[in-house]
């Protein structure tokens, strides 16, 4: 009998490997607007009333990295469009193909897809109304008579494929003047007066509140963009009662229904989940946590993702420093090769980690981690190499061996140059963690997002402030440890 008992073991693990799996809740993400949120609560809510336990992961990014995390399995739905499919996503696509087509292509990606929702959020070129009407524009070939006006297109829309290149080439526009901004912010501008014309989804409540006028597609340049749902194939065997959710969604969404939930959240303050549920007729559940249980569990989720990453940058930039020291040539090529990985753009880093680690914490961590290195590193290898020759000389003619006189006399020495690197890897590491809420890392970037998005002050604020006050905070206490770790000698000395 006991040696029956592993096999028995074994074969009880592989028929309990389903229930496990199904266990797992159904992970659906959204991108960073309004419109995107707020269909990712509506098929949460769907598949909570549909019995399948799920969670929303909000504002995960733009659509690459939506598309990466689906494919990877790091989500397992999330809403998309039938135009960012063919002109973006999938190659050799008609601009027109119909659902069924994308189905096809999808499939063997092992992605499936739903029927439309029920509306299409093309994009499109907006103008303040009193602006286009002085000017006689209505439509996007108009712009091409007036070369001068500016433009301030969304920072997606200025590299896709269906967005500003090709819209350049279909009309024959001539414009300089063209930067990239966040879309929630392109609407401050036009208003404001600081850009002339934007990009617009058809669906943006922010149309009529800021008087926008709509030009007319008159070379017929934008594909249609039907709104849909994307999801693991693999959820029909592991979440089926989800996926019947999701399809039961087909058709039920008309454009004036998408407009005023838009409305209701960006423009009158409710929250994305409560509009979903009065759209779903069902019970939204208690309010999100007050701003001090948001603000226990973004600090939180901060602090873990500057602290882990902070120590495994010292457990490894310290002995590349010591290594630099001692090598001096190869030390020049450490403190060259973390040098360059400080100079990656931020974001890019962060993106760049996808691939390798999914989305996540653990991605962000990684990217932190490489921010961290060279300030260390070189700290360390400066701490090292500016000990005078004579008191290295004086412990070499003691006899002492190299390991000895580096843990004794020289790494001592070193400590406040060796400190301060860390410190500020440290006070770089709590600014630059709030992008990490960019791929589902939380933090106090998730707010300052949340804020952007909602244009609401106090939400960024809720972000921005603690983050502040934690950089702050931890320079306090790096100069208390490094005031107990230095020698009292060198104390002394640097009184003096």
């Amino acid at each position: 009998m006991t040696r029956r008992m592993p096999v028995i073991a074994f074969m009880l693990g592989l028929c309990l490997l389903p229930a496990l799996a199904s266990a797992q809740p159904v992970r659906i993400g959204s991108k960073q607007f309004t419109e995107s949120v707020i269909l990712g609560e509506i098929a949460r809510l769907s598949a909570r009333d549909a019995g399948v336990d799920a969670v929303h992961r909000r504002e995960l990014g733009g659509t690459s990295i939506l598309w990466k995390a689906l494919q990877q399995g790091d989500i397992d739905a999330y809403p998309e469009y039938t135009g960012t499919l063919t002109q973006e996503l999938l190659k050799n696509v008609p601009a027109n193909a119909d659902i069924a087509t994308l189905r096809a292509k999808l499939k063997p990606l092992g992605i499936g897809i739903t029927d439309s929702l029920g509306f299409d959020n093309t994009y499109a070129i907006g103008m303040r109304d009193d602006e286009a009407a002085r000017l006689g524009i209505t439509r996007i070939s108009d712009l091409r008579l007036h070369p001068t006006l500016r433009f301030g297109f969304s920072n997606e829309f200025m590299d896709r494929g269906d967005g500003w290149p090709g819209l350049r080439q279909a009309y024959g526009l001539s414009q300089t003047g063209v930067s990239g901004l966040d879309h929630v912010l392109s609407y401050r501008a036009v208003a404001s007066g600081a850009v002339d014309a934007i990009d617009l989804y058809s669906t943006d409540a922010e149309i009529p509140y800021y008087h926008l006028r709509t030009l007319l597609d008159d070379r017929h340049y934008f594909p249609r963009y039907e709104a849909v749902y994307l999801y693991r194939l693999s959820l029909q065997q592991s979440a089926p009662a989800f996926v019947t959710a999701l399809r039961k969604l087909a058709g039920r969404i008309d454009e004036p229904a998408m407009r005023a939930m838009n409305a209701a959240v960006k423009l009158h303050g409710r929250s994305d989940t409560a509009v979903a549920a009065d759209f779903l007729g069902t019970h939204a559940e208690p309010g999100r946590h007050g701003m001090w249980q948001r603000l226990r569990q973004r600090s939180v989720e901060h602090i873990e993702l500057v602290a882990i990453s902070l120590g495994l940058a010292v457990l490894l930039a310290i002995p590349l420093g010591i290594l630099a020291a001692r090598l001096r040539r190869l030390g020049q090529l450490v403190i060259g090769a973390t040098g360059i990985l400080q100079t990656v753009p931020s974001l890019a880093m962060f993106v760049f980690m996808i691939p390798l680690l999914g989305i996540g914490r653990w991605p962000a961590i990684a990217a932190l981690f490489l921010y961290s290195l060279l300030p260390i590193v070189r700290n360390t290898h400066a701490g090292l190499v500016g000990i005078a020759p004579e008191l290295q000389e004086s412990a070499a003619a003691l006899g002492l061996p190299r390991h000895v006189r580096l843990r004794r006399i020289e790494l001592p020495l070193a400590t406040r140059s060796i400190l301060a690197g860390i410190k500020t890897a440290a006070v770089i590491n709590v600014g630059t963690a709030t992008l990490a809420a960019l791929i589902g890392a939380g933090g106090y970037g998730q707010p300052i997002l949340t804020g952007i998005r909602l244009d609401s002050v106090g939400l960024i604020l809720e972000g921005a402030i603690p983050a502040a006050v934690l950089a702050l905070l931890v320079q306090a206490l790096f100069e208390l440890v490094e005031r107990w770790l230095t020698p009292r000698g060198l104390r002394l000395e640097a009184r003096e």
